[in-house]
């Protein structure tokens, strides 16, 4: 189900994404490098600068997980990205903060310095086309399904996502 967003500003000419989990080392890196692919296959890469944070900085500086990287290679991804925590100035430069399950959102809506950032927080299940899920599961502490179910969520959130934002043209609402 797409999600109903208030109206809140223009998309800039570049439309910038940031994903959010807890340590910016499994599910945040892997949508990152998932709408990457979507918008370089669909040939509008110069329109977007997609990046992804945590909210906490136990992993700063750090790769993502070994495992999520294994898994996300078996699909053909490459994960590049390493963990940063989000900066109040992210609150400022991004158009959308995408962050993966409730207590993301909710420490997000704490850390929104006001309303008109606040409206750019959304979850990524908002974006969910085929999959039926309020939120994206930590794997950090499952096993190898796990990761596959992240990968299979985040696919078809990001294409929702990527979807919405070609629909929708130039604007939030």
């Amino acid at each position: 189900m797409l999600p109903m967003l208030q109206k809140c500003r223009t998309f800039e000419a570049m439309k910038r994404i940031l994903f959010i989990c807890l340590g910016n080392i499994c599910r945040s890196p892997m949508a990152e490098a998932v709408m990457r692919r979507l918008v370089e296959e669909a040939g509008r890469a110069s329109e977007f600068e997609i990046d992804s944070a945590g909210l906490i900085s136990y992993h700063e500086g750090e790769e993502a997980d070994p495992r999520m990287q294994a898994h996300a290679r078996r699909r053909g991804y490459r994960l590049t990205h390493r963990s940063r925590p989000i900066r109040e100035s992210d609150f400022r430069r991004f158009d959308l903060i995408i962050g993966m399950d409730d207590s993301n959102i909710g420490r997000l809506h704490r850390l929104s310095p006001d309303l008109d950032t606040d409206r750019k927080i959304h979850r990524m299940t908002e974006f969910c086309r085929e999959k039926v899920v309020d939120h994206v599961p930590d794997p950090y502490y499952g096993g190898a399904q796990g990761f596959e179910n992240v990968i299979d969520i985040l696919e078809d959130a990001c294409q929702g996502l990527f979807q919405w934002i070609i629909d929708n043209g130039h604007t939030l609402q």
